[in-house]
């Protein structure tokens, strides 16, 4: 608006010439996405990257792109062979200014918006050559993984990347737009803090001026968000940027994105109901999507016992039975008569895999991933017989006792599990039934189940640190109903705290925090910290306690997983502008790397060879 007030005026003050000056000069008065045939007859100058050339007798057609779009430009030659014979010379990806009249297309596009209109160029200029690129950059590119991340600002101008970005920039508006209408301030929190080394590793940061000692960077501001309550900013929020130093997947990097937010004077129904709240606001507006008005609240236990997961997929059944009263101890099968657990998946309409089929998922299930020692399959076949993979050792009374605890119908296969270890063999027997569902059709990545999974165990155990572990973090609020238990059974108490899972993928959590001092000194004690450690390592949130800490409590979404989640991606890499590959490492900016001596000297750090 400002630009328009401000050109009228200097064309009255110094008349045409002054302003038709002003615009020539201008890089571009439209984007390669907005002409429409409504536009034919205007004068446009456009700018952008050459998608791709077609000469077809004396005409040369270019596909022209920016952000917004295509836009094909012709070239005729024989109205002007030199600026032909121009647009002959240009290569995929030349940058490119091209000024002329926009045209009816004679033969129409219907794949683009712009694909009514064309450009009958009459001026052309390059501003910037560029070499072959490494890849296509088309939609269905020929680049593979490692290629693309090496060139990833090439890769970047495909239009399924730049859509992915567009959602996430979208996303982060309506995420701001939500919390503000609800008095939530946005607070930017330090990067650099002081490690606490508890759950996953902390990425480590020398500190120059401070030899031998190193900041840490944050793996979430869990801490610093809970002194905000302290200081009466009662609802919180920041798109705040998180690293953890931890073997990566599919939906993680060492440096990702939280919706973290924190709030005062609330308990978990309140927190569940306004971020439900958003998550339904967000669904609606992205995708059209209209979620329930009360989502499914899960129990931990009953997810495990379900499920064999507290991140269960709801977009299909295949519930878990268990089988232990029909199979342990009623025929002569050594395995299941030896087991402390035996469950199974009924598919529906598989009784007529082939054993080929059946074979593979014997050898699924055996892989080192999932850690079963083996696969039992009945077929309740259309025709009402019964067939198994261990037929001889059970009686057909058995199998109706199958059928009947699994549900199972004529034309249905049963697929079993069984262990030594109740949880672990459920864990298995999640993994095979979402191998099922993918292999069946069954997670529609348009169709969105959400829930909330709630009441955790406070603890978990570690093998490796042979000790308890909070299961969140330390400073989660046990239920008030299970703080007896705290001294003498702490592996039986209950946290509050809450999961976001949408279709198998945890999106989000957060837990009732603890305000009071004395309390948060017994979960270090059992934590196994001493008074002296739980004080230098975090001394300066106890003492906050002592100034009239609130209630409060807290959620972080995962930016990344939500943007993925909405997208339809099976990673969370393409919809961040410049992620780190599956060792962690960012191929195109050759990152980590060594780092000179005279900068070890000053950090007084000393590289000591290792065998790599």
């Amino acid at each position: 608006m400002f630009c328009s007030q401000l050109f009228v005026t200097l064309q009255k003050i110094y008349g045409n010439t002054l302003f038709f000056v002003i615009l020539k000069s201008m890089y571009r008065t439209k984007t390669c996405g907005e002409l429409r045939l409504s536009d034919a007859g205007e004068r446009v100058t456009l700018a952008g990257w050459v998608q791709r050339t077609r000469k077809m007798g004396g005409m040369t057609f270019v596909d022209l792109r920016d952000r917004y779009g295509i836009t094909q430009l012709v070239f005729n030659e024989a109205v002007n062979t030199d600026l032909c014979n121009q647009a002959n010379k240009l290569g995929r990806e030349y940058c490119i200014q091209a000024v002329g009249q926009v045209c009816e297309r004679q033969s129409k596009n219907q794949n683009i918006p712009t694909g009514d209109v064309e450009i009958i160029v009459d001026e052309l200029t390059v501003l910037s050559e560029s070499d072959t690129p490494p890849f296509t950059i088309e939609d269905n590119t020929d680049g593979g993984d490692d290629i693309r991340m090496k060139y990833r600002y090439l890769d970047l101008r495909r239009t399924a990347v730049r859509k992915n970005l567009e959602l996430r920039h979208r996303m982060t508006i309506l995420i701001r737009n939500f919390l503000d209408a609800r008095d939530f301030i946005e607070v930017e929190t330090p990067i650099l803090i002081g490690s606490t080394p508890e759950g996953a590793r902390d990425f480590v940061v020398p500190s120059r001026m401070n030899p031998g000692q190193f900041y840490a960077l944050p793996q979430s501001p869990q801490t610093l968000k809970q002194l905000l309550m302290v200081s009466g900013f009662d609802r919180y929020f920041q798109i705040a940027k998180c690293f953890r130093d931890e073997d990566l997947r599919a939906d993680r990097q060492p440096e990702f994105t939280q919706i973290d937010c924190e709030m005062s004077f609330v308990d978990q129904e309140d927190v569940i109901d306004l971020f439900e709240d958003m998550a339904r606001h967000l669904f609606k507006e992205v995708r059209g999507v209209t979620l329930p008005d009360k989502l499914v609240q899960m129990t931990w236990h009953d997810a495990m016992k379900r499920y064999g997961s507290d991140k269960p997929d709801l977009r299909f059944g295949m519930e878990f039975v268990e089988l232990m009263p029909q199979l342990k101890g009623t025929g002569s099968f050594p395995v299941f008569n030896e087991a402390e657990y035996i469950g199974a998946i009924c598919v529906p309409g598989c009784a007529n895999y082939t054993r080929k089929q059946l074979d593979q998922l014997t050898d699924f299930v055996k892989r080192p991933q999932v850690g079963a020692k083996g696969l039992v399959y009945v077929k309740f076949n259309d025709d009402g017989s019964v067939k198994s993979s261990i037929d001889k050792f059970y009686t057909p009374e058995v199998w109706e006792n199958v059928r009947q605890a699994t549900g199972a119908k004529n034309g249905d296969l049963v697929l079993i599990l069984s262990g030594d270890n109740a949880n672990k063999t459920r864990i298995q027997l999640c993994t095979l039934r979402l191998e099922m569902g993918d292999r069946l059709g069954l997670r529609d990545k348009d169709k969105f189940e959400c829930l909330w999974i709630v009441d955790f165990p406070l603890f978990e155990w570690s093998d490796e640190e042979q000790r308890l572990m909070a299961t969140h973090h330390p400073f989660t609020m046990p239920n008030p109903a299970d703080i007896a238990l705290l001294d003498e059974h702490p592996e039986k108490v209950r946290a509050m705290a809450y999961d976001f899972v949408c279709n198998g993928t945890e999106l989000g959590g957060g837990s009732l925090r603890i305000h009071d001092g004395k309390l948060q000194e017994k979960m270090f004690r059992i934590l196994g910290f001493t008074p002296e450690r739980a004080m230098a390592q975090f001394g300066f949130l106890i003492n906050a306690f002592k100034y009239g800490a609130p209630p409060h409590a807290g959620l972080a979404f995962g930016l990344d997983r939500f943007v993925s989640i909405m997208a339809g991606l099976d990673s969370i890499r393409d919809c961040i502008a410049f992620p780190k590959n599956n060792s962690g490492r960012d191929v195109m900016l050759d990152a980590p790397s060594a780092i000179d001596k005279k900068q070890l000297d000053e950090l007084m750090i000393n590289i000591i060879p290792g065998e790599d």
